[in-house]
């Protein structure tokens, strides 16, 4: 009996992913180790390796296929000798299985009521009425088109309409059916969101930008943020840093300004444990460490490499892990447990020329740092007036986790820590 080869689940919230790739072909014989596939997840492409010893007997999904279902047979590995045989076909859709079928009327107690053609839809109820027996696919299909399923002949089990019924039927149903069989408007069909005359092309949305679209729409609307800003001085970490990098040449590490302000926030958090949480309904998750997620743009979307354990570790180990995590991150190469997690996030616009915005929370992170341009502007030193480098920093709070009281205090450590930057390398 050949062994199914199956899509697997690369993450824990993979449902679906693409077939990006086959690194073999029928007849090659693999052994457990061997890459067989590149599977491109929602947010990576991963390679898909054997656990079994065999011939690849027969391919059942090409590659580029998208939206393959995690568990769905993809390929047939068989022992040497052994025939291949195609899985059973799944059922179709169409017609419903017998139990969905709504069961004929009990027979009257006197007489039986006249007796009603097979291919008939309609059932009666026991007040009278006449129900149309179609399958969800076959009103669905109807309604976007404007079939009258009365006027239908049902070909399924007990005279049910099935989607073959529908043929090219398309003429709009008559009012006082469509009051009783649907009282919904029919929704309009349509290949695009809306219509425009505006000339414009219709981009398909990656398995990427279809997550990201869902989390941060749900984060917004289940979590309630609270957003605290502050400005900070940046010329006494600008100063460290050059001394740090003329130490560090040698060793050819370059660390740059987001290096240690991950490395502030991670500190920040430890300071402030009440804001390195999370939220879990009627529990609050609190942790011992800061993994501090850090936004990269890459192309097709967004991705939060995790720099583990930032509160513990020197600025050039930062330094060292973000090149290596960025870099992967934009050829896709990353590990699922190397992007998913994390207790708070950072993101910095400040490259972009952006003076300050609010980033949203990726849950089930409690906090999220968003960082501005560093700027020449007037500031106050000493109760003087002088020019100096100043950021604005704005932290996103989850309010269900986090009291404003608290994450005032977690900004006011951040930016004691910036503006006295020593505190990193202690």
């Amino acid at each position: 009996m050949p062994t199914e080869l199956k899509m697997p689940a690369l993450s824990p919230t993979m449902e679906e992913g693409t077939l990006a790739k086959w690194l073999v072909k029928e007849g090659d014989t693999v052994k457990s180790g061997d890459l067989l596939a590149e599977i491109e997840t929602d947010k990576a492409t991963m390679e898909y390796e054997a656990v079994d010893e065999g011939v690849i007997a027969k391919i059942l999904v090409p590659e580029g296929s998208e939206g393959v279902k995690v568990g769905a047979v993809i390929a047939l590995i068989a022992a040497e000798g052994e025939e291949a045989s195609a899985p059973a076909a799944a059922p179709k859709a169409d017609p419903a299985p017998p139990a969905a079928v709504a069961p004929p009327p009990p027979p009257a107690a006197v007489a039986p009521p006249p007796p009603t053609p097979a291919v008939s839809p309609a059932r009666a109820t026991d007040d009278g009425d006449e129900r149309i027996t179609a399958s969800p696919l076959a009103r669905r299909l109807a309604e976007a088109q404007g079939i009258d399923l009365a006027s239908l002949t049902g070909s399924g089990p007990n005279g049910r309409i099935v989607r073959a019924d529908l043929g090219g039927a398309a003429q709009p149903a008559p009012a006082s059916v469509a009051q009783s069989a649907a009282p919904a408007p029919a929704p309009k069909a349509a290949t695009a969101p809306f219509e425009t005359d505006i000339p414009h092309e219709v981009v398909k949305l990656s398995g990427m930008r279809k997550v990201i679209a869902r989390r941060l729409t749900e984060s917004k609307q289940t979590v309630p943020h609270i957003y605290l800003t502050v400005d900070i001085r940046l010329d006494a970490l600008l100063k460290l840093r050059g001394e740090l990098n003329a130490g560090l040449a040698s060793r050819g590490v370059k660390l740059s300004v987001n290096d240690m302000l991950i490395k502030a926030l991670a500190l920040s958090l430890i300071e402030v444990p009440e804001c390195n949480v999370s939220f879990a309904g009627d529990t609050l998750i609190k942790y011992n460490r800061a993994d501090i997620s850090v936004a990269v743009s890459i192309p097709g979307g967004l991705i939060t490499p995790i720099v583990t354990g930032a509160d513990s570790i020197a600025i050039s180990a930062i330094s060292k892990s973000m090149h290596d995590l960025a870099g992967r991150a934009k050829e896709g190469k990353l590990q699922p447990n190397e992007y998913q997690g994390g207790t708070a996030s950072l993101s910095n616009m400040g490259m972009y020329g952006i003076k300050q915005f609010e980033a949203v929370i990726n849950p089930p992170q409690a906090m999220i740092m968003a960082i501005g341009a560093g700027e020449a502007r007037p500031y106050v030193v000493d109760g003087a007036l002088v020019v100096a480098t100043v950021m604005s920093a704005t932290g996103s709070f989850d309010h269900r986790a986090i009291d404003g009281a608290d994450g005032a205090r977690q900004m006011k450590a951040f930016k004691a820590l910036v503006e006295s930057p020593l505190g990193l390398v202690a």
